[in-house]
C-alpha cells in the first residue's frame, strides 16, 4: 500500500475500464486514505471513519469493475451484494448483518488456502512418509511375518514383490534400504501408476438442507456444526487407488493439519475490520416509494434502517468471533433511474457522504472498450478462435461499426452500457464460431461489409432487437 499513489492506483485501473475518470479518482483516494490512516498515532487512528462512496450511472458503466479491481488491486477482502436481497430483521428473508459474515468466511477460506500453499512442502514430506509406511509397513511380531506379516493397509501385489521379504525377518538395516530404494522410485515417479490401499474415513452426513434464523448466530449457535456433531462418524474403509492420487489426498490432509486455523481466523478477522470492502449494488432498489401503502416496506426503508448501524459501525457476532464494522470501506451503486440519492433516507445518505456520477458510454468508448483492456473483448474471441487454429483479424472500421451498432440499439432500447458489446459479439461471430472445428480456412478477417450483413437486421427491425439484445 506504501507504493501505491492515487495516481498509480488509477493506472492501474486504467488496464481494465475505460473512461469514468472521477470514479477512479474518488476510489483511489478513498484507498490512499487507508494507508494514511495506518501512519496516524493509535489515539487518533481509531478516529478516522472511511468515507463510503455511492456511484451514480446506469448499468454496464463500471461500477462494479472498479470496486472488484481496487479490491484485487490492494488484495483487500472484497465482497459484492445486491441490496434488494435483504428484509427487514424479524421478516423472512437475509439479514444484513449475514454481508459481514459471508465476508468473513470468504477471507478465511483464501487466507487457509494461502496457508495450505505455504506449507505444501513439509506437507509431501509428512505425506511421504504415510505413503512408505503404507508401503512397507512394520511386522505385527515374528510368529505372525510369514503369514501375514503386512497390517491393515499396504500396497497391492502388483505394486511389491511380497514373496522375498517373507523368507526371513529384515534386518532395521535392510528394512531402512528398503525404505530409502522406495522412497527414490517414490519421487521420481516410478510408483505412479501402481495401487495402494488406503483407509479413509466416510462420514454420515445429514441429507437436509437447514434452514434457520440469521439471528441465530448472535446467540453462538450454529445448526449446521451442532447437526454435524451428533451424527455419527462413518466407518473407515479402503479404497484402491494409483499411488499418485493417493499422494495428492495424503498431501492434502496434512496441508490441513500444518495450519493454524486459529491464526487464520485471528488474521482473518484484522483484515476484514481493517481493509475489507463491501459492495452494495442497486442500493437504488431499497428506496421508499413516494406515496407508498400503509403497511411496513419491509424490502426498502425497512433495510434501509437496518444498513444504518453496520455502515456506520458496529459489532456483527459470527460464529468465529466478533467483527467490528467501523472501518470497512462500503462502496454502494446503483442507477437511479426511476429515483434519486435523496430518497434514501436521510441517516443513510449521511453515511455515504461521497457521490460518484459515471459518464453514459458511447461510440468512442465503445471502440477504446473493444480494444484497449488488457481483457479486451476482441483479444478475447481471438484468443479463444486461436485453439482451432484460426487467425482472426478484425480490422479498424469493423471495431468502429460494431461500437456505433452499440450505441445505436442502447439508444433505441434499454441502455445497458458496455454489456450490450457481449450480445452484439456474439451475434456477430456465432456462425463463426459454431463453425469453426470444421471450417478450411485458417485466416478470417472481420471487415465493415460482415459486420453490417451479420447486424443489420437488427438495427432495422426494432422488435427483433428488443428480442434479441
Amino acid at each position: 500500500m506504501s507504493d501505491l499513489k492515487p495516481n498509480d492506483i488509477v493506472t492501474e485501473l486504467d488496464k481494465y475500464i475505460i473512461g469514468q475518470d472521477k470514479g477512479k479518482r474518488s476510489v483511489a483516494i478513498a484507498l490512499r486514505n487507508r494507508w494514511r490512516r495506518q501512519q496516524v498515532d493509535p489515539e487518533l487512528r481509531e478516529e478516522i471513519a472511511p468515507k463510503n462512496i455511492i456511484l451514480i450511472g446506469p448499468t454496464g458503466v463500471g461500477k462494479t469493475e472498479i470496486a472488484r479491481r481496487l479490491a484485487r488491486l490492494t488484495d483487500s477482502p472484497f465482497s459484492k451484494v445486491e441490496a434488494s436481497k435483504f428484509t427487514e430483521v424479524g421478516y423472512v428473508g437475509r439479514d444484513v448483518e449475514s454481508m459481514v459474515r459471508d465476508l468473513l468466511e470468504m477471507t478465511i477460506n483464501h487466507l487457509k488456502a494461502r496457508e495450505q500453499d505455504a506449507v505444501q512442502e513439509k506437507a509431501r514430506e509428512i505425506a511421504e512418509e504415510r505413503m512408505l509406511d503404507l508401503l512397507l509397513p512394520a511386522p505385527r511380531d515374528r510368529r505372525s511375518r510369514h503369514s501375514d506379516q503386512y497390517t491393515g493397509s499396504g500396497a497391492d501385489e502388483d505394486t511389491i514383490d511380497m514373496d522375498k521379504p517373507r523368507e526371513a525377518a529384515p534386518t532395521e538395516a535392510g528394512r531402512a534400504s528398503t525404505r530409502e530404494k522406495f522412497r527414490r522410485m517414490l519421487r521420481d515417479g516410478s510408483l505412479d501408476e501402481r495401487y495402494v490401499d488406503m483407509e479413509v474415513q466416510s462420514h454420515a452426513m445429514p441429507m437436509v438442507e437447514i434452514f434457520s434464523n440469521a439471528g441465530m448466530e448472535e446467540m453462538g449457535i450454529n445448526m449446521r456444526d451442532m447437526l454435524g456433531n451428533f451424527m455419527p462418524k462413518g466407518p473407515s474403509k479402503k479404497r484402491k487407488m494409483k499411488v499418485a492420487e493417493a499422494m495428492s489426498v495424503l498431501c492434502q490432509e496434512e496441508a490441513q493439519r500444518l495450519v493454524d486455523m486459529d491464526k487464520v481466523v485471528s488474521e482473518a478477522i484484522e483484515k476484514v475490520e481493517q481493509s475489507g470492502i463491501i459492495f452494495l449494488d442497486e442500493i437504488d432498489k431499497i428506496t421508499g416509494k413516494e406515496g407508498g401503502g400503509s403497511g411496513p416496506d419491509v424490502s426498502r426503508e425497512g433495510v434501509q434502517r437496518d444498513l444504518l448501524p453496520i455502515v456506520e459501525g458496529t459489532t456483527v457476532t459470527t460464529k468465529h468471533g466478533p467483527v467490528k464494522t467501523d472501518h470497512i470501506l462500503f462502496i454502494a451503486s446503483g442507477a437511479f433511474h426511476t429515483s434519486k440519492p435523496s430518497d434514501l433516507i436521510p441517516e443513510l445518505q449521511g453515511r455515504f457522504p461521497i457521490r460518484v456520477e459515471l459518464d453514459s458510454l458511447g461510440r468512442n468508448e465503445f471502440t477504446r472498450i473493444l480494444t484497449e483492456p488488457r481483457n479486451a473483448l476482441i483479444l478475447q474471441y481471438i484468443a479463444m478462435l486461436k485453439t482451432e487454429g484460426i487467425n482472426l483479424r478484425f480490422e479498424d472500421e469493423a471495431i468502429s461499426e460494431i461500437a456505433a451498432f452499440a450505441e445505436q440499439v442502447n439508444n433505441q432500447t434499454e441502455n445497458i452500457g458496455a454489456r450490450r458489446l457481449h450480445t452484439l459479439m456474439e451475434h456477430l461471430l456465432e456462425d463463426l464460431l459454431f463453425e469453426a472445428p470444421d471450417t478450411q480456412d485458417r485466416d478470417i478477417t472481420i471487415d465493415k461489409a460482415y459486420v453490417d450483413e451479420k447486424l443489420r437486421d437488427i438495427k432495422e427491425d426494432e422488435d427483433l432487437t428488443r428480442y434479441i439484445l
